[in-house]
């Protein structure tokens, strides 16, 4: 039973499953698996954007389709690049690195917008202490990433549809690309 073993036994089972190279054969499919999750919800996510723009949704509905869809390529990105990088963790970064074709490169890598969507609460505590007059947006906007190059004008979140950028507290960020390396990774786990 997970948890009961004793440090002996888990410090074995570490240890084969760092000479499997961070997966035991026998478990890949559980990543794959797991893989395909967060790359399907990421697309779904996307394709709500899509269909929101096209009916006229409200700004709510589109900056939250798209803050879904970074969220889960987010979580994908962390079966390619743990937190932690130490223990099976890193090995099984590198054994699906490899799998999935994905290196330094893949806009999965880009931390940047994984740490401004998971720590938005401690960036906005921040943002707050250096912004303290202007216009403030706290609501979700659908509009031009300009606004956010305005002194005295703070965005919270806005999407872009033309650029297809996502500002987060001011912040610009480029979302096609990672949609894109979604596509192709889910391709990739259909596949499978």
């Amino acid at each position: 039973m997970a948890g009961r073993e004793s440090p002996d036994e888990k410090a074995r089972r570490i240890a084969t499953v760092k000479e499997a190279k961070g997966i035991l054969p026998m478990h890949c499919v559980f990543y794959e698996r797991s893989i395909l999750y967060s790359a399907s919800r990421s697309q779904k996510a996307f394709m709500r954007y899509d269909q929101g723009l096209e009916s006229g949704a409200t700004a709510d509905e589109i900056v939250s389709s798209v803050h879904e869809a970074l969220s889960h390529a987010a979580s994908l990105s962390r079966f390619f690049w743990p937190t932690r990088a130490q223990g099976v963790a890193s090995s099984r970064g590198e054994q699906l690195r490899r799998a999935f074709g994905v290196d330094h490169r893949s806009p999965l890598y880009e931390r940047e917008l994984r740490n401004a969507l998971e720590h938005f609460d401690e960036r906005l505590d921040e943002y707050l202490l250096w912004n303290d007059a202007g216009y403030f947006f706290p609501d979700a906007r659908v509009d031009t990433h300009e606004l956010a190059d305005e002194l005295i004008g703070h965005i919270f979140k806005l999407v872009d549809p033309s650029r297809q950028i996502f500002v987060v507290l001011g912040q610009k960020f480029y979302f096609d690309p990672v949609r894109r390396e979604v596509k192709r990774i889910l391709d990739l786990a259909i596949s499978r």
